[in-house]
């Protein structure tokens, strides 16, 4: 079924009224612009608005923050500046990326380089997409994870003890593995592994019980940025996106959600925040429009059409 995705040009002047972050993927997404002037708008990331501000929280010691959330504020920010879409390729981020190289370990795991991951899954796959995006890719991330995944197709911080799944761990190793797979290393046994993980979601219809076909968390329908850690239909629909998956009747449902999100007047509001922290404010207040859910919201229905 085809839905109104189409965004009206005051939608796309209110979406371009912002953050560089914002203005060049609406551009590659929603209005196909040239790469040279999408290149040139993604250039600005590094040098104005919240990418420059992030980066420029960043201590010579590659933190964002001390006390002993200090690796989760480092991750978070990382995640932020690749949803940014910060050029890797800038000397800004060389030198971000650098800095965290050098001066981030988990000394409870003998000191391990920050960007090896740790123990949990869901961190080891943001761990893996930063790597990947921002440095190089990690074989034996990629390895562990592959390992590490259980019989219904998806990842749980809680395995061993949990045989069973969790939403929000397999998307953050979802995104993991296809940022890997972009960067040269696609296999059989990645898409294998992906193809299966992505059916765990779509055999739930994105959001519910497979025995049941209960709703599994009310809190998945309303939408939020930064995500964190956290799984929404919103983001689990953009991954699909991002994938090039070819959507079917599993997702209609979902797509249902994203729509009746939208307010009267076209733009999608920040239902929520999550209570992790990073030394940004973005954009907006809970219950007021959201660029970044609205961006995010018009490129799933674009997709979705595109293939209705």
């Amino acid at each position: 079924m085809r839905h109104d995705y189409a965004p009206r040009p005051a939608h796309i002047k209110w979406l371009l009224d912002s953050d560089p972050a914002i203005r060049w993927q609406v551009m590659r997404d929603l209005t196909s612009e040239s790469a040279n002037a999408i290149a040139a708008e993604r250039s600005r990331i590094a040098t104005g608005g919240w990418g420059a501000q992030l980066l420029a929280r960043q201590s010579p010691d590659g933190h964002w923050g001390g006390g002993p959330k200090w690796d989760l504020i480092a991750l978070w920010s990382l995640v932020v500046l690749k949803d940014l879409g910060l050029d890797p390729a800038s000397k800004q981020a060389r030198k971000m990326i650098d800095r965290v190289d050098k001066g981030l370990v988990y000394k409870p795991l003998n000191n391990r380089p920050f960007l090896h991951g740790e123990t949990e899954p869901c961190i080891n796959g943001r761990i893996l997409a930063i790597g990947t995006y921002f440095k190089e890719p990690n074989d034996a991330l990629a390895d562990q994870l592959l390992d590490e995944q259980l019989e219904d197709g998806g990842w749980n911080c809680e395995a061993p003890k949990s045989r069973r799944s969790s939403f929000h761990t397999t998307i953050c190793v979802l995104e993991g593995l296809l940022e890997y797979e972009h960067a040269g290393r696609k296999s059989a046994a990645i898409t294998k592994a992906r193809k299966k993980a992505e059916n765990y979601l779509l055999d739930r219809r994105m959001f519910r019980s497979l025995r049941t076909g209960e709703i599994i968390n009310k809190r998945w329908l309303r939408f939020s940025h930064p995500t964190f850690w956290h799984y929404d239909v919103l983001r689990g629909l953009d991954y699909l996106r991002n994938a090039g998956i070819k959507p079917d009747s599993r997702v209609s449902e979902a797509i249902g959600i994203v729509m009746d999100r939208r307010h009267q007047n076209g733009r999608w509001p920040l239902n929520l925040l999550h209570p992790e922290m990073i030394p940004l404010q973005m954009e907006t207040d809970v219950g007021r429009a959201s660029r970044w859910n609205t961006l995010r919201a018009l490129r799933v229905l674009r997709w979705h059409n595109d293939y209705a």
